[in-house]
């Protein structure tokens, strides 16, 4: 056994002594890090928040899950998820009572996820930062985004959200993404020709459901008090801003 495998199962069991909540590793602006906080928000499960600096990372999440990214949720039991859909579909297991994943069709709804979480992400990355893929225009890389707002736009014409008549899986999952691609240029997506997308989206930002998920905290250390997220959340310390 090696010395990072040797590392790995005393961090783990330290872990699962000390810690009373399941821990979540997050960055507040990431889209994935926000449709995870949705889920948890929504399941009303506790967890201990730990927000982390991109340019600071901690040894604890480094320790927890090596590629570094965020979400990462350490279980009572020291297990790992650290994919964000998987940790949404592990909130919901706990506690589904807004029937997110009953809502419409669940092979639907993780379709529509795949084409956001690959196709859109792809083109929504360079359409934001064009400067660093100079192969395309911004202009051309928004196209290709837009193939995909076009089928949002599609289904939200037939009803008020993508899985059906209420807020669900598809929509928490979707909505930090689409969210992103209409502030790299806010005036062109208010004149763009989606306007029960812009409903959609202008709905969830004005709603308490985002706000919740968007309170600010410093970065975590160490040697910081117990920072609740979800059911026991602390009141919020400021005004979410977008």
């Amino acid at each position: 056994m090696d010395v990072f495998n040797i590392v790995f199962i005393v961090t783990k069991l330290i872990f699962i002594v000390i810690n009373s909540y399941p821990v979540l590793y997050s960055f507040r602006r990431c889209p994935y890090a926000m449709r995870a906080r949705l889920a948890i928000a929504t399941a009303q499960i506790s967890v201990e928040l730990r927000e982390i600096e991109l340019s600071n990372k901690p040894n604890a999440l480094l320790l927890a899950s090596p590629k570094g990214t965020v979400p990462v949720l350490q279980l009572h039991n020291g297990d790992i998820i650290d994919e964000s859909l998987n940790i949404m579909l592990w909130a919901l297991q706990q506690n589904d009572h807004e029937h997110w994943l009953e809502t419409g069709g669940i092979k639907q709804a993780e379709q529509l996820i795949q084409w956001n979480d690959g196709e859109f992400k792809y083109y929504l990355d360079r359409y934001k930062y064009s400067d660093r893929y100079p192969e395309r225009s911004e202009l051309e890389y928004r196209q290709q985004g837009e193939l995909f707002l076009a089928e949002l736009e599609r289904r939200l014409n037939q009803q008020s959200f993508l899985g059906g008549h209420h807020f669900a899986l598809a929509d928490a999952a979707i909505l930090p993404f689409v969210r992103q691609f209409s502030v790299v240029d806010t005036v062109w997506f208010k004149e763009s020709p989606y306007p029960a997308l812009q409903q959609w989206l202008n709905q969830f930002l004005s709603s308490h459901r985002f706000d919740k998920i968007m309170t600010k905290y410093p970065p975590w250390k160490p040697d910081d008090q117990l920072q609740l997220f979800g059911q026991a959340q602390d009141p919020p310390k400021s005004k979410a801003d977008a």
